[in-house]
């Protein structure tokens, strides 16, 4: 005799609450009158708004003032149907930055078919953003990678002419201490044209990254030893967040050294006389790495905060694109060979900054062994 199924109409209850207090996107119900009469944990991550404040409230007091999104949800109230939106709506928080997120909003249906209220379902589509920007960065470097490649080259070969004639005149001019200042200089500015040009060489065909093991934490406790002698004349303050609990992940140890030491460099230098320098590791909870076949791989964040000028948002459009720099000294392709370090190591980079209140540049690396 086979034993009888469990109903499932019995269980449904529980297993509905469940689903909704697990589930990533953020799902909140409205009655007929547009008031908040369910919002799970995802949702109120997601708006900035907890469930006690929420419940009962009307829909449009809450989110006053954005209109396209009140819009959107009055829309299929009004109409009963569905109403998509997979464009990005930009969602205020209260007291934190806003997000873009897609909104589908249903109408809630009884058994009997009448309509009860609206679902509205929010996916936060920052992370999403983030990656399409990183793609985009990546396609304009292997552009401006393959341009660079030939144009190095053509310029290289009469460069090491120009500095040979200039040795030679520096010889012969032995004599002649004044006209040997000239030939110096010469010598001099062809030295640093030639290290923009190595350096556009490693943008356009970097060589093979040599995988290993890599310990994060001693890489970035090295650079941070260097750069506090480096910056004895300015009162910068080097702190040091790192968890212990990371263990080494596989990558090219000289790749990821000339990464942070760039990263971490540019934070001092962010700082005019007086400010801080803050280095935190963290493992990300909110993304991974999903391969085919394999269990998802979880990403190693190494965020470098400094406490300088900040950056402009019309810096903000152009600090990745390579010879644009705000420094006096400098090629302008440092952060442009970041971008490009990281890439290949399948791993994303991402900039906050304002001005006046510093910036922060955040690493994220697969963890992988």
């Amino acid at each position: 005799m086979h034993p009888t199924p469990p109903d499932p109409d019995s269980q449904n209850p529980q297993l509905y609450v469940r689903v909704l207090e697990n589930v990533e996107d953020a799902v909140i119900a409205l009655d007929l009158a547009g008031r908040v009469t369910l919002i799970n944990p995802a949702a109120e991550v997601c708006t900035g708004i907890s469930r006690r404040l929420a419940l009962g409230r009307s829909f449009e007091r809450l989110f006053q003032g954005q209109k396209a999104f009140c819009a959107l949800v009055q829309a299929a109230l009004l109409e009963g149907r569905a109403i998509i939106n997979y464009e990005d709506i930009l969602l205020h928080r209260p007291g934190t930055s806003s997000v873009p997120v897609s909104v589908s909003a249903s109408p809630l249906l009884k058994e009997a078919g009448d309509q009860d209220g609206v679902v509205v379902i929010l996916r936060d589509l920052s992370r999403v953003r983030e990656l399409e920007e990183a793609v985009r960065r990546a396609d304009r470097l292997s552009m401006v990678g393959t341009m660079a490649a030939g144009l190095a080259h053509e310029i290289k070969n009469p460069l090491g002419g120009i500095k040979g004639a200039a040795q030679l005149l520096d010889r012969e001019a032995a004599e002649l201490s004044h006209l040997r200042e000239y030939t110096r200089v010469m010598i001099r500015e062809v030295e640093r044209v030639n290290g923009i040009i190595e350096e556009l060489m490693d943008l356009a065909s970097p060589r093979q990254p040599e995988m290993g093991e890599v310990h994060l934490g001693k890489i970035l406790g090295d650079i941070v030893l260097f750069q506090k002698e480096a910056l004895r004349h300015k009162e910068v303050e080097f702190i040091l967040r790192l968890d212990p609990s990371i263990p080494p992940i596989r990558g090219d140890e000289h790749l990821l050294t000339r990464l942070f030491l760039n990263l971490i460099k540019n934070a001092g230098e962010a700082i005019e006389h007086q400010g801080t320098v803050e280095i935190v590791t963290r493992v990300a909870s909110e993304f991974h790495l999903n391969q085919p076949g394999n269990r998802p791989i979880p990403f190693i964040v190494v965020e470098v905060r400094d406490t300088g000028k900040g950056i402009t948002p019309a810096q903000m459009e152009q600090i990745f694109t390579p010879f644009f720099t705000t420094k006096t000294k400098g090629s302008g392709l440092g952060l442009a060979i970041c971008q490009k370090i990281v890439t290949e190591h399948r791993g994303f980079l991402k900039v906050e900054s304002r001005p006046g209140q510093g910036s922060s540049f955040i690493v994220s690396l697969p963890f992988c062994r």
